[in-house]
């Protein structure tokens, strides 16, 4: 495919990334809202319905790094091919373990709505809890250093705006050091979503630069 076309691609999965990616959240919050595992069970059991769309909205994340992946290295490989396969792994990792985590998803929810075979009610809970734990930033981790290799090959060809890629690399950089802080437990709950907010104003205008204006060729290319 052409750089164009990549870019494009890229550009609108970013933004069907971040759509997923928040219509998720919001919608398991939803379901599982609650104090205490017996509490959250029954608001699954009582949002049973939703379980299909939240596998769909999984599926759709998972692909999306997939695609991700491919198309940023297909832009940046001709700047730094090492840099950009790192980038390409970190960001196949991620989707893959999005994949392997959707089990836990209908696993909850078999548990919560009683599905046959369940465990008895000691098991259940506490299998529900380990599954309920969160365990997102160690797949987020994988895409942070993904963004960061990514990124920086951006900034260093100048392929995007420059304000814009050294947000994006700085925003990159901080999930890089927060999430393994959180992953760990020494990050504050008050600050979990607010590590977040760098890198949702870079990647919108992002992901529309790269539909409307593509990006340039990198600067290894342009100096050749």
């Amino acid at each position: 495919m052409t750089r164009t076309m990549n870019a494009r691609i890229a550009g609108f999965t970013f933004l069907g990334y971040i759509a997923a990616g928040i219509a998720y959240m919001v919608l398991f919050r939803r379901a599982a809202a609650g104090e205490g595992i017996a509490a959250r069970l029954e608001a699954l059991a009582a949002h049973a319905s939703d379980l299909g769309i939240l596998v769909l909205l999984a599926l759709g994340q998972c692909f999306a790094a997939i695609v991700l992946a491919v198309t940023l290295y297909a832009l940046t490989r001709d700047e730094d091919s090492d840099l950009a396969l790192l980038g390409l792994v970190c960001r196949l990792t991620e989707g893959i373990i999005g994949a392997v985590s959707i089990p836990a998803t209908l696993t909850l929810f078999w548990l919560a709505t009683r599905g046959e075979g369940a465990p008895d009610f000691t098991a259940g809970h506490a299998l529900a809890a380990y599954l309920l734990r969160d365990d997102a930033a160690l797949t987020a981790t994988f895409f942070a250093v993904g963004s960061t290799a990514f990124t920086y090959l951006l900034l260093r060809g100048r392929m995007i705006p420059i304000p814009l890629a050294w947000l994006g690399l700085l925003a990159s950089a901080l999930l890089v050091i927060a999430l393994p802080l959180q992953l760990a437990g020494w990050l504050p709950d008050s600050l979990a979503m607010i590590i977040w907010l760098p890198m949702l104003a870079f990647e919108v205008p992002l992901g529309l630069w790269l539909v409307i204006r593509g990006v340039g060729p990198p600067s290894r290319l342009r100096a050749a």
